[in-house]
């Protein structure tokens, strides 16, 4: 049985409505203390990559009941008055998170390339354990 839209598809409207960010300027951003970047990614993939130093860890999955301030599972992390810049490892979860999230009255911006294009652009990466 055919989709009625593809995960494709689904990505290309999502960026069609919301704010993208290039490693670049990502990078920019990074030691500003009115931005808050958050990563979807899932632990395995931040254990196995490592990091945005200073990124806060909300798993795809719990995205809209993290930022929910009427949720059970609520975190206080999305009260702040800051910019919120989502990622996950190329830009596809996070394109359709933020799209969702805009829905929901919640304001954000995501990494165009995520991860993956972090790197690239020579952004710093934290592992777990540096410190």
């Amino acid at each position: 049985m055919p989709l009625k839209k593809t995960s494709a598809q689904m990505v290309a409207d999502a960026r069609a409505k919301i704010e993208e960010i290039d490693s670049e300027a990502a990078i920019a951003l990074l030691k500003d203390p009115d931005v808050q970047f958050v990563d979807l990614r899932d632990p395995r993939e931040r254990d196995r990559s490592g990091f945005i130093p200073g990124a806060f860890h909300c798993p795809r999955g719990m995205l809209e009941f993290w930022v929910d301030p009427e949720s059970p599972y609520f975190k206080d992390v999305f009260a702040q008055d800051k910019k919120f810049v989502f990622h996950c490892a190329s830009g596809w979860r996070s394109a359709i998170s933020v799209a969702t999230l805009q829905e929901m009255g919640f304001e954000a911006a995501h990494l165009r390339d995520g991860f993956g294009g972090w790197e690239k652009a020579g952004g710093p990466v934290e592992k777990k354990g540096d410190h």
